[in-house]
């Protein structure tokens, strides 16, 4: 990934405070009151509800402080927000800031203001930095990280009792032994492989990274690395082959898994944070590890997800854009957000803040292996492209009939082939 060496963190200046440091918005120094429109993602029932409340909570305390500035917020459903952006975007009247999967294509069309334009330096410093480059497009910030989480690996204590497991693997070896155990335990699923359509592309790249791959490299996409070919082999001859990932691990998605998690089917698996409080509220007796490098030498680099913020030009509206922003990533906010949500603060001044709660140990550990995430291409328009293509295909390769070699070679030509047509429209 085009990534640079971001600036060095400064803690505890962060947030609406520091902006004060370099005024406030233009509609209070021009003395006009301003309407920023600010569209965000709802979740309905399922996790990150509450999240409502929370937008809600913020603008308030935002507005008494700015009272020239009011933030007009739209809720868009989560499965539809890219695409309704996208419409507003190409009729016009795209938002001042608006949350989304993506913010590449935004960026290299030049609608959006570059982070530096929206906070001061203390602020873009205080991001975690892993976070803030995945937010780089040619080693400029525009995509700024927001409701972050990296999986760690998930566990049934009580099926591992059963099984006579003693504790979460710390190889791949330790981890094939541990499902080998599982299955003659009875368990339906020891391991749950998450390759089917909703979220293949997070599962692979944990698999890749721990192999010592990943996606891509400093020149683009290197699907078809020794590693990645590693990686997969061993899955299909390890794990699936003997039916140690379940039925149909080519079919089987995220949302499913953690239902059977949640039901005692699974002996372990990659999970967000989100299943923690889940699992709490089902008397499952769990924990959670590292995911273990392949040898077993250190726990494998986390796979980092985020959704993104983004401020665009067309309203003319930077210093508030700023102003809004910088509160929202203030400790106090910032907190609010994550605390509960099974999600994570993007900032060091936040998460120092939530790893000050006892209330909040259970994301301790998710915390601190922020600062080590590797990211999907994010920074890369055609990454959408790709991404689907490998939710569709990296299945095949590790079931019967499939290769490692033959999956990733076409993966990479979609790549390619993606990349071009992403050159020819800039």
């Amino acid at each position: 990934m085009r990534r640079r060496l971001f600036l060095s963190r400064t803690a505890g200046m962060a947030g609406a405070a520091a902006w004060g440091l370099t005024g406030c918005g233009s509609g209070d120094a021009a003395g006009k009151n301003v309407t920023l429109k600010v569209m965000a993602a709802s979740y309905g029932k399922s996790v990150g509800s509450s999240l409502v409340g929370r937008w809600r909570q913020t603008i308030a305390a935002f507005e008494k402080q700015h009272p020239k500035i009011k933030v007009d917020l739209e809720l868009v459903p989560i499965g539809q927000i890219d695409q309704t952006l996208a419409r507003r975007v190409e009729s016009g009247k795209a938002p001042d800031i608006a949350q989304s999967y993506v913010f590449a294509d935004y960026a290299e069309a030049e609608q959006l203001y570059k982070v530096e334009e929206l906070f001061n330096i203390a602020t873009q410093a205080d991001f975690i930095t892993s976070f803030a480059r995945a937010g780089e497009i040619s080693y400029i910030q525009y995509g700024i990280p927001f409701l972050a989480s990296t999986p760690r690996l998930f566990y049934n204590k009580s099926l591992f009792t059963r099984a006579g497991v003693g504790g979460p693997p710390t190889s791949w070896a330790e981890l094939r032994n541990a499902a080998r155990a599982l299955k003659s335990a009875g368990v339906k699923t020891p391991y749950g492989l998450q390759l089917g359509p909703e979220a293949a592309e997070d599962e692979a790249l944990a698999w890749m990274l721990a192999a010592g791959g990943g996606y891509s490299g400093t020149s683009g996409y290197d699907f078809a690395r020794q590693e990645n070919v590693e990686a997969l082999t061993w899955l299909k001859n390890e794990l699936v082959a003997p039916g140690l990932a379940g039925a149909d691990p080519a079919q089987f998605s995220r949302t499913p898994a953690y239902a059977a998690f949640l039901k005692g089917e699974v002996g372990m698996m990659l999970a967000h944070p989100v299943l923690i409080k889940a699992a709490e509220q089902a008397r499952i007796p769990f924990g959670n590890a590292a995911f273990p490098m392949q040898s077993g030498s250190t726990a494998a680099p986390p796979v980092g997800l985020s959704d993104w913020l983004m401020a665009f030009k067309r309203n003319g509206h930077r210093n508030e854009c700023g102003a809004f922003l910088s509160f929202l990533f203030g400790k106090k906010a910032a907190t609010g957000f994550a605390a509960g949500q099974g999600t994570l603060p993007v900032t060091a001044s936040g998460s120092a803040a939530l790893r000050a709660q006892p209330s909040q140990r259970p994301l301790w550990k998710f915390i601190d292996q922020m600062p080590k995430a590797e990211f999907h291409p994010v920074n890369r328009s055609s990454w959408p492209k790709v991404r689907d293509a490998v939710r569709d295909r990296i299945g095949g390769a590790v079931i019967s009939g499939g290769t490692a070699r033959s999956t990733l070679d076409s993966l990479q030509l979609t790549a390619n082939a993606a990349e071009a047509r992403a050159a020819r429209q800039t």
